[in-house]
C-alpha cells in the first residue's frame, strides 16, 4: 500500500506564440502513507508569474512536510489517524501555510527588487493519507477526489470574478479571506490537481460536475505504471496533443495522485 504520484506541466501554445516561459508550477511529497501535494498558476500579467508559483508551490511542501516530521518524531501521525482534521483544524494549518508562502514572497520581492505583485498566483494544496483528504485554494484551478466505488468529486467551484480571466492571487489583498478550505472523510484512491488551463475540459462548468471521460483514462495510466515519475510519456504526450490544445491554449499542469491498496476493488 502506497502512494503513486506524478506532476508535470507544459506550457500553452499562446504562451509559446507570445514567447512567454510556462508559469505553472506543480510538486508533491510522500511521507510514508501522507502525501502532500500543491500547484500554482502564475498570473498572466505578473512579470515574474513563473518565479512566484515556483516558490509557492515549494514554501508550501516545504512547510507541511515539516509538520508532519515533527508528528512523525513525536510518534502522532496524521497517517494513523482514522478521524480526518477538523476544519478548524485545518484551516488554522492552511492559514499558517499561505502566511509562510506569502513571506516567502515578500522576502524574493524584496530581495530581487521585484513589486509584490510582480509574483502573484494562485495556489491549491492537499493533504491526503489513507482515511481523509483536507484541502485548500486561493484562486482558479480545481482538486478533485475519487474515493472507493464513487465517482470523482470537486472540492470547490472555481474562482471566477466579475471577468472571465479574474481571480484571487495569493499576493491578492484577501487572500487569506478568499482562502477555502474542505475536508473530506474517506478512502481516497484518486486525487487530480491542476492549474485552470484543464477546467474546461476537466469540469462541466454548467453545474461544476467533474467530466469523467477526462478522468478515467489518466486513472487506467496510473493503476497500471508503477513509477509514474519515471515512465511520464503518457501524461506528457496528453499535455502537449493537439487535440487538448485544440481546446486550451493556457500552460497546463496536473497532478495526479493514487492510493495503491491491493486491498481496494478495482
Amino acid at each position: 500500500m502506497q502512494w503513486k504520484a506524478i506532476a508535470r506541466s507544459t506550457v500553452g501554445t499562446s504562451h509559446i506564440k507570445h514567447q512567454m516561459p510556462c508559469q505553472d508550477y506543480g510538486g508533491y511529497k510522500v511521507l510514508n502513507n501522507v502525501l502532500i501535494g500543491a500547484v500554482a498558476d502564475g498570473a498572466g500579467s505578473a512579470k515574474y508569474a513563473e518565479t512566484g508559483a515556483k516558490l509557492a508551490v515549494e514554501k508550501a511542501l516545504a512547510y507541511l512536510t515539516g509538520i508532519e516530521a515533527w508528528l512523525q518524531k513525536h510518534k502522532r501521525f496524521w497517517q494513523l489517524q482514522p478521524q480526518p482534521l477538523s476544519e478548524e483544524q485545518a484551516s488554522k494549518i492552511f492559514t499558517k501555510t499561505t502566511t509562510k508562502v506569502i513571506d516567502a514572497l515578500k522576502m524574493q520581492a524584496a530581495s530581487a527588487g521585484y513589486l509584490f505583485e510582480d509574483l502573484a498566483c494562485t495556489l491549491l494544496v492537499f493533504i491526503a493519507t489513507p482515511n481523509w483528504v483536507a484541502a485548500m485554494q486561493i484562486g482558479d484551478g480545481f482538486i478533485t477526489v475519487r474515493c472507493q466505488q464513487e465517482a470523482h468529486q470537486l472540492l470547490f467551484p472555481p474562482d471566477k470574478g466579475e471577468y472571465i480571466n479574474e481571480t484571487t492571487f495569493v499576493t491578492s489583498a484577501n487572500a487569506l479571506q478568499a482562502m477555502r478550505v474542505e475536508v473530506r472523510k474517506g478512502k481516497p484512491e484518486y486525487i487530480f490537481a491542476a492549474t485552470d488551463g484543464l477546467e474546461r475540459v476537466a469540469i462541466r462548468m454548467s453545474d461544476f460536475t467533474p467530466f469523467a471521460p477526462f478522468f478515467q483514462p489518466l486513472e487506467e495510466y496510473l493503476q497500471e505504471t508503477s513509477n509514474p515519475e519515471q515512465e511520464d510519456a503518457y501524461l506528457m504526450s496528453f499535455l502537449n496533443s493537439d487535440r487538448l490544445n485544440a481546446r486550451t491554449d493556457d500552460d497546463k499542469t496536473l497532478l495526479l495522485c493514487c492510493y495503491d491498496d491491493n486491498s481496494h476493488s478495482r
